[in-house]
């Protein structure tokens, strides 16, 4: 994995425990409507681009041996 994909979701595995901390005092409509609204989707777009990101780094390391 690369090291921006490594971080960003070393990043995101940190917001996922705050926010499990933060469920444990905040617990109501608004928290379940804060984490579907905004969390729910946040985390599974990280998760498609740490793949992207991956994807990337592998085409630009090719690119870079197919030049030399």
């Amino acid at each position: 994995m690369s090291p921006s994909g490594a971080r960003l979701e070393a990043l995101t595995k940190e917001l996922r425990l705050r926010w499990q901390q933060t469920q444990e005092y905040w617990v109501d409509a608004k928290s379940r409507e804060f984490e579907h609204k905004y969390l729910e989707e946040l985390f599974a777009s990280v998760d498609r681009a740490v793949l992207v990101i991956d994807q990337l780094d592998k085409l630009v390391l090719k690119i870079k041996k197919d030049c030399e």
